[in-house]
């Protein structure tokens, strides 16, 4: 068995709302505006070997074939055990109808060539696809705004889901609380995750405490202000994070990277950071920082200064026909 870097024992853990245990940061894969399928495999193969164990997917990012020989490859090697492993997936906006979220998790399963995944979410909670890599000024004819009962049909089939034992927990993402108002009344299965933005300037503190509140775990996607994120979601008046005079503060006087300020601030703060590197320095170092000289009270308290209500991924491209602007996506 390959020695791995980060000894596990070292690695915080989160407690579910059934008290099952998973690493306090994960790694995203979404990088398809900017690494192929072969680099982003390339580097999951690398992080598991130095020693992550969480690994966000989704059959939109167009590359999950790749990474399931890859997780295939690790286990076959003896470098890590299936069950050692916590790997989540997401039924994408053109798979909402009857029977689709079935068809499009036995897809992933087959890509990604494992029996089960441990969490599958909802990506977004409605059914308004648009192409790969269309720019922000395209519009679905056909999409609609949020409807409870729509989200349920979809909902229900994650539970069969569940039910079947395909996937262990079941997941929403890009939700508001009033969409979880909504909906969570009606769950038979309750979501054990949420998938949401979280950077130190755009903190939604009303969402994760409701969060809390439920017993539900947030997953914070763009972790470090999401520097790589495609062109079309960029507008003028984005500010970076790792610019932010607060991070920089606090990463000086560590002597660390801005980076490294968000991450430790996000697991601290009870959050599951995903972040995507191809670089191997970086994945690196950002899972040993989680390891590594907790934030002081007085730097989360500076950290917190760092709001900006800066949301990044607006998902424009979502909108129906009648919707003012992206804003009436999130209520």
């Amino acid at each position: 068995m390959a020695v791995m870097e980060i000894n596990q024992e070292k690695i915080p853990t989160v407690r579910l709302f059934d008290g099952q245990l998973a690493p306090c940061i994960g790694m995203g894969t979404f990088g398809s505006d900017h690494a192929s399928p072969v680099k982003v495999k390339e580097a999951v193969y690398g992080a598991i070997r130095y020693g992550y164990r969480f690994f966000d997917c989704a059959s939109v990012y167009g590359n999950e074939a790749e990474i399931g020989e890859i997780f295939t490859k690790a286990v076959s090697e003896g470098i890590v055990r299936r069950g050692e492993l916590f790997i989540t997936s997401k039924v994408w906006n053109d798979r909402h109808g009857k029977g689709d979220v079935l068809i499009s998790l036995a897809q992933t399963l087959k890509d990604l060539q494992l029996d089960y995944v441990d969490c599958y979410f909802v990506h977004w909670p409605f059914p308004n696809y648009h192409a790969p890599g269309c720019d922000a000024d395209s519009r679905n004819p056909g999409a609609k705004p949020f409807k409870a009962g729509q989200f349920m049909e979809v909902w229900q089939q994650m539970e069969k889901i569940a039910d079947m034992g395909l996937s262990r927990y079941i997941g929403m993402s890009n939700m508001t609380i009033p969409k979880l108002e909504a909906v969570l009344p009606l769950c038979r299965i309750k979501p054990a995750f949420i998938e949401m933005e979280f950077h130190p300037s755009f903190q939604q503190k009303e969402l994760l405490d409701y969060c809390f509140k439920h017993g539900i775990k947030p997953i914070g996607f763009c972790p470090l202000g999401s520097p790589n994120r495609p062109v079309r979601d960029k507008t003028p008046d984005d500010v970076v994070d790792t610019e932010l005079t607060e991070v920089v503060n606090v990463a000086a006087a560590r002597g660390i990277h801005p980076a490294l300020v968000c991450l430790k601030w996000a697991v601290q703060k009870g959050v599951i950071p995903i972040p995507f590197s191809t670089n191997e320095k970086n994945y690196q170092a950002n899972l040993r920082c989680v390891t590594e000289g907790l934030l002081k009270k007085s730097e989360m308290e500076l950290l917190e200064k760092a709001e900006r209500n800066c949301r990044l991924v607006k998902g424009q491209v979502f909108l129906w026909p009648e919707a003012k602007g992206w804003q009436d996506l999130w209520d």
